[in-house]
């Protein structure tokens, strides 16, 4: 088995037999358990799954419309607060596994919900069992940038993160097939389907715990640390630019209005598809190059992103939407810089932290870039109100501002 991981972790990170085999184990069991947690995202979306579960469910279109907000602001916003939880244990990994099954255990819930109940009663339920799933999230993901730079060292990071997001965007892919073959689109296999994601996530679990961490002397519980954003110029500038480039994750919803020739659900479904063939095909690609400098990555993606939006707009503006698969194909590339960002800025943040300070860093990041994305999204909102087109172009200028701004980031992985 030691040969296999050996092997394994060489031919993906190019390590030049440098690696131990503790090194190739850990990043076999990182890639393992991170295929399964992004296949258990994808499973649960609630951009296309829960929503569509909670319209067939009758559920209020009020909740239906605060899933993406719990979700995403849910995930960032008490980062701040857990750091100080993370920092006091001696094996951070613990904190990750914690973060999984709490989002299994609220995926199950989800599950139960979506067969035993309607109505006012579903909604309710789902969206309290989301912000128990978005927290434990918050959770998971406050750790593991600590743990990927204690037990993963530079330049085969990405390339670790990388090959999860091609894995497990094959099944993502099967998955959007089926949504838009309309084979799932019944209550019952999508509550089977998110029941599932529940499994993957305790699997996951279970993986992470045999990963051979080295024991942190533990930190104080401090819990409201602002001293990176007072004292670190760096971090205050990769704030402001990965505030920027939240909007790759907010425009694909407006690329979708665009298209009038489908109902919401294939429109969405689409989406999914194009987000999943992206990664597929993208995640590594972005891994290996964020190990080279994650600071070209997020100005290379930042600039693509608003190019696609853009091309949207014109696009849309000159009458050439029509064809059924001109949109779809722009969604796609922006797709792809929405894993360049993902993938430069979690590489960008472990290499430019101190050893002693990544969950700090992180938890301050996240929660910044919470209320960031509330605002972000709340200046889209403002210019939805006069159409996605409006809404695509305000977008499309603070992306390649972004990515113009990400220039000015030092270079970290050589540091």
């Amino acid at each position: 088995m030691a040969t296999i991981d050996t092997d394994l972790y060489g031919t993906v990170t190019d390590d030049d037999g440098n690696a131990t085999k503790g090194e190739a184990r850990n990043g076999v069991r990182h890639m393992v358990s991170l295929s399964l947690t992004k296949v258990a995202d994808g499973l649960i979306d609630p951009k296309l799954v829960l929503s569509w579960l909670m319209n067939a469910l009758g559920a209020p279109t009020v909740l239906v419309g605060l899933l993406v907000p719990i979700r995403e602001a849910g995930a960032l916003l008490p980062q701040m607060l857990l750091a100080g939880w993370v920092q006091s244990l001696r094996y951070r990994k613990w904190a990750w596994i914690c973060g999984c099954l709490g989002q299994g255990a609220a995926a199950a819930v989800i599950a139960l919900a979506a067969l035993l109940l309607t109505g006012w009663a579903a909604g309710m339920v789902i969206c309290g069992a989301l912000a128990v799933l978005a927290v434990s999230r918050a959770a998971a993901s406050v750790s593991y940038k600590d743990i990927l730079g204690k037990t993963i060292p530079k330049t085969r990071r990405g390339s670790v993160k990388g090959v999860a997001g091609s894995l497990s965007s094959a099944a993502v892919i099967v998955f959007a097939l089926l949504l838009m073959s309309g084979l799932l689109q019944d209550v019952t296999p999508l509550a089977i389907a998110v029941g599932l994601a529940a499994v993957l996530w305790i699997c996951a679990a279970l993986v992470f715990s045999r990963l051979e961490e080295q024991a942190s002397e533990p930190g104080q519980r401090d819990t409201l640390d602002f001293t990176p954003i007072r004292e670190d110029r760096q971090f205050r500038l990769f704030t402001a630019v990965r505030g920027l480039l939240t909007v790759t994750a907010l425009a694909p919803p407006y690329m979708v209005l665009l298209d009038t020739s489908e109902g919401a659900l294939q429109g969405l479904g689409a989406m999914v598809l194009a987000s999943a063939l992206a990664s597929f095909l993208s995640s590594y690609v972005w891994g290996r190059l964020s190990d080279w400098s994650s600071r070209r990555v997020l100005a290379l993606s930042g600039v693509i992103g608003g190019a696609a939006m853009a091309a949207a707009v014109a696009a849309t503006v000159l009458g050439l939407a029509g064809p059924v698969w001109v949109l779809p194909a722009i969604l796609f590339v922006l797709m792809i810089a929405y894993q360049g960002v993902r993938s430069g800025r979690g590489i960008y943040l472990v290499d430019m932290a101190p050893k002693d300070g990544r969950a700090s860093y992180a938890a301050l990041a996240n929660t910044l870039i919470g209320g960031l994305l509330l605002i972000t999204g709340a200046i889209g909102g403002a210019l939805s109100v006069i159409g996605p087109v409006a809404a695509l172009c305000g977008f499309a200028m603070l992306s390649i501002l972004g990515g113009l701004l990400a220039l000015r980031l030092n270079e970290v992985e050589d540091a």
